[in-house]
């Protein structure tokens, strides 16, 4: 299986940048890691392995990414405002300089954007705000809200909000979509969410399902039994539905 790994200097982050890209060819798949994950936690945790068979023939491309959190939602030494304003600039990252690096390298038509836990939310928040430029999304164990609470999950902005904590969470942004070219990209992706049963981020999955519905957007939202919140559970839906 090919592995590469690549390094460069964001001048939009002022820092250094790393990521892994696993396979030849395919569609693209971009991988955002957990929380505390780094850029090599999908092959760690064995996902990029679980995907094995579709990486040698070609079915795909793994590019996994950092994830910054310790700079954006979890930077708690930084003022909420900073923290978002942070990972509007990871965005611009995301869009301006790793989806370019993706095209030059994978002229496939098909991008698919991944992530598991605090991944998922930053893979879904991407996507539902820059449709037109994947094709399919796909989310496990994610909670699409950051500024509720749940189990020991706190408001990760600190009770702080403003323009750009709304238009970067789903659940807020998308009742407010009406027509127009984002709903009518955001109609066209393959949308799968999945979470376990006793997962504590139940609750917002089905209500970001709901949302979705309401908005007539086709997606599948996969209920797993017990809590599918953990490495062994992603390595078997990742086989199933990436």
């Amino acid at each position: 299986m090919n592995r590469e790994y690549l390094r460069w200097h964001s001048p939009r982050l002022h820092r250094d940048m790393e990521l892994l890209v696993f396979g030849h060819a395919g569609a693209k798949v971009l991988m955002f890691p957990t929380r505390e994950g780094r850029f090599w936690e999908y092959e760690r945790l064995g996902l990029v392995e679980s995907l094995a068979g579709k990486l040698e023939a070609g079915q795909l491309q793994l590019y996994c990414i950092e994830g910054l959190a310790a700079e954006t939602f979890y930077g708690f030494d930084r003022h909420p405002a900073e923290r978002i304003h942070r990972h509007a600039a990871f965005e611009d990252y995301i869009l301006n300089e790793v989806l370019p690096l993706m095209a030059s390298r994978n002229a496939h038509d098909c991008t698919i954007v991944h992530g598991c836990s605090l991944g998922a939310f930053q893979a879904a928040s991407l996507v539902f705000r820059h449709p037109h430029l994947f094709r399919k999304l796909v989310a496990f164990s994610g909670r699409y809200d950051l500024t509720i609470k749940v189990e020991s999950f706190g408001d990760l902005f600190d009770g702080y909000y403003d323009n750009t904590v709304y238009f970067h969470t789903p659940t807020h942004f998308l009742p407010g979509l009406d027509g127009g070219f984002q709903l009518e990209k955001l109609r066209q992706l393959e949308i799968v969410l999945t979470i376990g049963e006793a997962d504590p981020f139940l609750d917002n999955n089905h209500y970001l399902s709901r949302l979705l519905s309401e908005k007539q957007v086709g997606h599948h939202l996969h209920v797993w039994e017990g809590r599918a919140h953990r490495a062994g559970a992603w390595r078997k839906m990742a086989a199933l539905y990436i």
